[in-house]
């Protein structure tokens, strides 16, 4: 072997060798042990070198890659705790139940996946028999995501336990009669069993991680005592495609984050084939998480692998399998023990040997069903060592076979994510296979039974017993509603007198609102702010001193602008969460947040502010998965709006927000324009989220970067400002240039920073046009829109109702013109409800680079483009002339 030490690394090179005689002597060590051993003895030496000096606790480079073998070996497996063959029969009803339940709803079209959790039963049956902490355990037990295609496993366990009927089993995917079972993990369906939806995949890893960094936030700052709270996350190993799954590992690993672990079923199969065909997708994650930080335990083969490695004393049957692709592996799976001799002994004649002192059935049962994922004491090793393990989050690599104990029509096939049934001949065989007490008679009518060994049986009494040790029954979801008090109105009452003669944005007013929200004795604690870096844009620094910024670690460095008054301060009990560039990351946080009150009892009450633009388009998904998780809090849109944002151009101007918004049934979306409008909205909102009789509703609010002076509140206008729509000022108020009494009349309408535009032109119609116009403040198009199709479905059931918008307009005058930041859209949601004359002028299309006044001018919103609208309006009406709306045009330059 020639002399390592000229090949060192070049940072090495950089380190001053205090002896080199040492050195040279390990060098010569390792070049006689390759000379006379080997090139992999020698490796090997090196290989459980570096193991050693990780476990010592060296500060060493961390190896990537283990062998592809399991990471507990037998001998070191600790006891298992249970009744192994009762829990094998609780296992195998689960399993019998889960493939009836799909099976026979597929005759009514609704689908089903039953091959995931045929691979995943012992991965979740070890967790409920032994680990997973209910709500009925101190503090709040355990917080459990589901593998979305796991979801039929789930309900024959609740099943079985009786918090199922069989009724609900057959009603699987068909939920409109009021007594059904949701395909996936839907809270908002099934708000009693199912705590986090994860089924829209990649967002139940990212969840996860920052629930679990929320469980310590919320210990941090002596909220709530979550010590004994552990997060676990079901996974599959093709989900860890998906970016948001392993966005925020190191997150995890830098907060040391030991109260979370990861459970990946690795069964080398995604939904149309294998997840790496030509590679090792356990290995790659592997690499990946202990790249991280993690802590990785390797749970692959079963206990009839252990006589082969016993044999393999030439190390050939280890590296055999470290360079077997999956789709090879998965092919083994399927085929007859010729076939593994041939193509997979037969690599070399070390493995020949080997296998010519292996039986067929020992080869059969090892390639074909022997995995760690299918025993449960080796899951059972692999979750103690988890919760054991100390200082990282910890993920379990658990290899499993796809669709297994389902019969050779479904093990291992590519297809089998789309296979939806079981011939009656299959689930013969299956009930022989698990050994379930169901005679031939029982499918006489040519329909798969449902199995249940009895209420009072060994298999349910032994179920109960462990689940009542470890707390009740599992997943579980329990709301203990804590209304919490009002907010003093002191709080309020600066938006409310309006700002003087001081100039002010309304995302400056939101921010100011919010602090002195913060002060409440009763509740300001119980806010998080929540922001994705940027706090300084939108005027948050005057919180970094006072609230802190959260950080488990505290400050451990003196901050370079420690000598002014607003500081970047860090602390452990910090109250703000400034995720840095991640608005997915801020995005989990907030839904933890807004549903501590369901998994914690302790209602948060989160602001989640951000770029406009970069919250609805880059995480509509997320805010799905907050409506269904019954998340409560207030998401903030921060300079808003296509023509605000001076100089930023086309990717930081949103002009669509609120029509992305308004699809989600759950999200109230408010475009106020003043600040006193933001005041009345958010002490309405701390009510209808927080109060007596809370709703199961989030807030979107979108506010404006545009200093303007804000007004005091007129009178009488609340119920407008909630409702979305209050008449702001008449014609007849204007102090100068009022125009005649029987001046043709035109409807104002605007949202969000428009009101100022409407107002200018309001002016200017009066002024040079001798045009009355009235203007309205449309602090929610979408409410407007709700109001009215409630109204519209009463009509169905034969009650009549008039929506509100219509009724607020009731006798206005002339024709309506509406006008926003946003796409035409946005405030055309309500023109069929509109009596008047309705028409409407927004930014559609991508936004520009430019000043606000050329940027509106583009777009056609500016004052003078609203007046030439306006005109045009009602010289379609025969109110001015048509020359009117020509000569317009030309004296603002249209």
């Amino acid at each position: 072997m020639s002399d390592p030490v000229g090949k060192l690394p070049s940072e090495l090179d950089q380190l001053p060798d205090r002896d080199t005689e040492e050195t040279a002597e390990w060098a010569a060590s390792l070049d006689a042990v390759a000379q006379a051993a080997g090139t992999r003895r020698a490796e090997y030496l090196l290989r459980r070198t570096l193991q050693h000096a990780e476990a010592a606790g060296l500060a060493l480079p961390k190896l990537l890659e283990t062998d592809y073998v399991n990471t507990i070996p037998t001998a070191a497996e600790p006891e298992f705790p249970g009744d192994e063959a009762m829990e094998a029969r609780i296992t195998a009803w689960n399993r019998w139940n889960a493939a009836a339940m799909v099976t026979r709803g597929s005759k009514y079209g609704v689908g089903g996946h039953i091959a995931t959790f045929a691979s995943a039963a012992w991965l979740y049956e070890t967790g409920f028999q032994h680990f997973f902490r209910g709500k009925e355990a101190d503090g709040s037990g355990d917080q459990l995501y589901i593998q979305g295609h796991a979801s039929p496993g789930i309900y024959a366990r609740a099943f079985l336990d009786g918090r199922i009927s069989e009724q609900q089993l057959d009603n699987f995917r068909q939920e409109s009669g009021g007594n059904g079972l949701p395909s996936y993990p839907h809270p908002r369906r099934l708000p009693w069993l199912w705590e986090f939806p994860t089924v829209s995949m990649g967002l139940g890893p990212l969840s996860a991680i920052y629930q679990a960094r929320f469980n310590r936030y919320l210990q941090n700052r002596s909220i709530k005592d979550t010590a004994n709270s552990h997060v676990w996350a079901f996974l599959g190993d093709g989900e860890m495609d998906e970016p948001e799954s392993t966005a925020a590992l190191a997150l995890a690993s830098r907060e040391q984050l030991d109260n979370l672990t990861f459970v990946i079923n690795c069964n080398l199969q995604r939904l149309d084939g294998p997840v790496r065909a030509n590679f090792r997708v356990v290995q790659e994650l592997e690499a990946q998480f202990r790249g991280a930080g993690w802590n990785v335990i390797k749970s692959l083969w079963g206990s009839a692998w252990d006589e082969l490695f016993q044999l393999d004393t030439t190390g050939a049957l280890v590296r055999r399998l470290r360079e077997v692709p999956d789709a090879q592996f998965q092919t083994y799976a399927t085929r007859d023990v010729a076939y593994i001799r041939q193509h997979f002994f037969g690599a070399n004649a070390d493995l020949v040997q080997l296998a010519g002192v292996l039986s067929d059935a020992k080869i059969a049962e090892c390639f074909h069903s022997s995995r760690g994922g299918h025993e449960p004491r080796k899951v059972y090793a692999a979750y103690k060592a988890a919760l054991e393990h100390k200082g990282a989050p910890t993920v379990i690599l658990a290899q499993t076979v796809k669709g297994y104990t389902l019969g050779a029509g479904f093990e291992s096939k590519n297809a089998n994510h789309q296979m939806k049934k079981l011939t009656i001949d299959e689930f013969k065989d299956m009930r022989d296979l698990l050994g379930l007490p169901i005679p031939d008679s029982a499918f006489a009518d040519g329909v798969v039974p449902y199995g249940h060994p009895g209420a009072n049986s060994p298999e349910v009494r032994y179920l109960n017993e462990r689940r009542a040790a470890l707390g009740g029954p599992a997943p579980a979801r329990k709301v203990k509603h804590v209304a919490l008090p009002a907010p003093a109105d002191r709080s309020f009452a600066p938006l409310l007198k309006g700002s003087g003669k001081q100039e002010m944005a309304t995302t400056m007013a939101f921010v100011r609102l919010v602090k002195d929200l913060m002060r409440d004795k009763e509740t300001g604690k119980r806010w998080v702010p929540i922001v994705p870096d940027e706090a300084r844009t939108f005027g948050m620094e005057s919180l970094f001193p006072s609230a802190g910024i959260y950080s488990p670690l505290g400050q451990t460095y003196e901050p370079v602008d420690r000598d002014q008054l607003m500081y970047y301060k860090e602390a452990k009990d910090g109250q703000i969460l400034n995720e840095g560039i991640t608005e997915a990351g801020a995005m989990a946080d907030f839904i933890a947040a807004c549903t501590s009150y369901a998994t914690h009892g302790e209602p948060m009450i989160p602001f989640y502010i951000f770029y406009s633009m970069f919250g609805w388009q880059r995480t509509a998904d997320q805010m799905w998965q907050l409506a269904d998780q019954l998340g409560k809090g207030f998401i903030v849109g921060a300079t808003a709006g296509r023509t605000t944002l001076t100089g930023e151009g086309l990717q930081h101007a949103d002009g669509h927000s609120h029509l992305i918004a308004s699809t989600n049934p759950a999200s109230l979306n408010y475009d106020p324009a003043f600040a006193y409008e933001i005041a009345v909205i958010v002490k309405d909102g701390l009510r209808r989220m927080y109060g007596e009789q809370p709703e199961d509703v989030f807030y979107y609010l979108t506010v404006y970067n545009e200093p303007k002076v804000q007004p005091a509140m007129p009178e009488g206008v609340e119920e407008g400002i909630l409702r979305g729509l209050y008449r702001f000022n008449t014609a007849a108020d204007l102090a100068e240039a009022a125009p005649a009494a029987d001046a043709p009349t035109v409807q104002l309408m605007a949202s969000g920073t428009a009101i100022h535009w409407i107002l200018e032109a309001q002016k200017l119609l009066a002024a040079e046009w001798n045009v009355a116009a009235d203007v309205w403040s449309a602090t929610s198009w979408g409410e407007l829109r709700r109001d009215a199709l409630e109204c519209d479905e009463a009509l169905l059931r034969g009650e009549v109702r008039t929506p509100y918008v219509t009724r607020a307009l009731e006798g206005a005058t002339g024709p309506v013109l509406a006008v926003s930041d946003w796409m035409r859209q946005v405030p055309d949601q309500i023109s069929q409800w509109v009596e008047q004359d309705y028409t409407s002028l927004g930014t559609d299309g991508f936004g520009l680079s430019d000043t606000r006044e050329g940027a509106r001018r583009h777009f056609g919103v500016d004052a003078q483009s609203i007046v030439v609208a306006a005109l045009a309006q009602l010289a379609r009406r025969g109110e001015v002339p048509a020359s009117a709306v020509k000569e317009a045009r030309e004296r603002y330059g249209l």
